[in-house]
C-alpha cells in the first residue's frame, strides 16, 4: 500500500478496530485500552500512517492556525510584516494565513468565515483604522493590531513611534535653515497619519514657528498623490522650500513633479519621506527619510498575539518601535537669498 495514500480507515482495518478508536489514540484519549493503542500505534508505524496535523488540533479545540489581514498584500510594508510574522508564527508552532481585504465589507465577509468556522485562534489586523473595518473586529477574541495602536478595542498593538520620528525628520530640516516646510499626509482617519502631524507640529512649536494650513495637505499614500501635492504648493503665493511627505510612495511622486517641473531637488526644494523602501537609496537623488524596522513589528505582532492565546487573561501590551532617520541627497541646507 502507498504510504501517501494511507488514510485513517486503512489504518482502522488493519488493526482490527474503528476509526473513531484510531481518531482517540491519534489524539491521546484516555478512553482506549492499552493492548487496543499498542495495536494500533503498530498500525499506524508498519504502514507509514502521517495523521493530518490540522484535524488533529482542531480535535483538541484548536486549529494552529492565525490569520493576518491587511487592505492588500502587494504593499512593501504589508508584506514585509506579513513575512516576518509568519517566521515568528511558525517558530511558535503555528501557520499563519494571509488574506487582503481592500474595503470594510470584505474585512467583516473575511472575519466572519475565519472566526465562525474555527479555522484561526487568532488575528493580526495591519491598518485597522483605513477605513470603519475595525468595527467589525469580534469581541472576546484574541486580536493584535500591527503598525497602528488601538482606540477602544481590547488588542495589544506593535506600531512604529511615529510621533518621535516626525519630530527627528522635522527637526532635521529645521537644522537645514528650512522655516517654510510643506507636509504631505496620509489619510486623516489613520493613527499614524495624525502622529506623524502631531510630531511635525511640535518640532515647529520648538523653534515659534507656527503652523501655516496651506501647506498641509492630504494624500493617499500612494504615489500620484504626491504629485499632485508638489503642484498644489508650487501654486502657493509663497512655496515652501522643503516639504515631508508622511512615506516614501508620496516622496516619490513628489520627486517626479520637480523634475517635469525643471524644479532642481535638493537644491531648490528639499524632500523627505518615511518608510526606507528598498528603491529609495535608487531615486534621483537618492531620497531621505525615516527607516522602519517592519521585521520587527511583525514579529512582534506575532509574538504578542501567540501570548494572547495561550493567556488570555494577560496583561495587553502596546509598544512603540524607533524608526531611524537616513539622510541622503534629497536635502541641503537652504541655500541663501541672492544678493541683488
Amino acid at each position: 500500500m502507498s504510504r501517501s495514500k494511507v488514510t485513517i480507515r486503512d489504518v482502522a482495518a488493519y488493526a482490527g478496530v474503528s476509526h473513531q478508536t484510531v481518531s482517540r489514540v491519534i489524539n491521546d484519549s484516555e478512553a482506549v485500552l492499552p493492548a487496543t493503542r499498542a495495536r494500533v500505534q503498530k498500525a499506524i508505524a508498519e504502514l507509514g500512517y502521517r495523521p493530518d496535523a490540522i484535524a488533529r488540533s482542531m480535535a483538541r479545540g484548536r486549529s494552529g492556525h492565525l490569520a493576518c489581514l491587511s487592505p492588500n498584500l502587494t504593499d512593501f510594508t504589508f508584506a514585509s510584516i506579513i513575512d516576518a510574522a509568519e517566521t515568528e508564527a511558525r517558530e511558535n508552532g503555528y501557520f499563519l494565513l494571509s488574506a487582503s481585504a481592500s474595503e470594510a465589507a470584505s474585512f467583516d465577509r473575511l472575519i466572519a468565515d475565519l472566526v465562525e468556522s474555527g479555522r484561526v485562534e487568532g488575528i493580526m489586523v495591519i491598518n485597522p483604522y483605513a477605513d470603519d473595518r475595525h468595527r467589525y473586529l469580534p469581541a472576546d477574541f484574541p486580536v493584535v493590531f500591527a503598525g497602528a495602536r488601538p482606540r477602544e478595542e481590547a488588542a495589544s498593538s506593535v506600531a512604529l513611534d511615529d510621533i518621535t520620528v516626525a519630530r527627528q525628520v522635522t527637526e532635521h530640516l529645521l537644522a537645514l535653515g528650512h522655516r517654510r516646510i510643506g507636509m504631505i499626509t496620509g489619510p486623516q482617519s489613520e493613527d499614524c497619519t495624525q502622529d506623524r502631524s502631531l510630531g511635525f507640529l511640535q518640532a515647529l512649536s520648538d523653534v515659534d514657528l507656527a503652523p501655516d494650513a496651506e501647506l498641509l495637505t492630504e494624500g493617499t499614500w500612494l504615489a500620484p498623490s504626491g504629485y499632485e501635492a508638489f503642484h498644489h504648493f508650487f501654486a502657493l503665493s509663497d512655496a515652501p522650500t522643503a516639504i515631508f511627505a508622511q512615506n516614501d510612495q508620496m516622496a516619490v511622486g513628489l520627486l517626479r513633479a520637480a523634475r517635469d517641473s525643471g524644479l532642481i531637488v535638493p537644491d531648490e526644494l528639499s524632500v523627505v519621506g518615511v518608510d526606507d523602501i528598498p528603491l529609495a537609496a535608487y531615486f534621483e537623488p537618492p531620497l531621505t527619510t525615516v527607516r522602519q524596522d517592519f521585521a520587527a513589528i511583525g514579529r512582534q505582532a506575532a509574538r504578542l498575539l501567540v501570548r494572547a492565546i495561550q493567556e488570555p487573561d494577560g496583561a495587553q501590551e502596546h509598544l512603540l518601535l524607533p524608526g531611524e532617520v537616513i539622510i541622503r541627497n534629497s536635502t541641503a541646507s537652504l541655500l541663501p537669498e541672492p544678493r541683488l
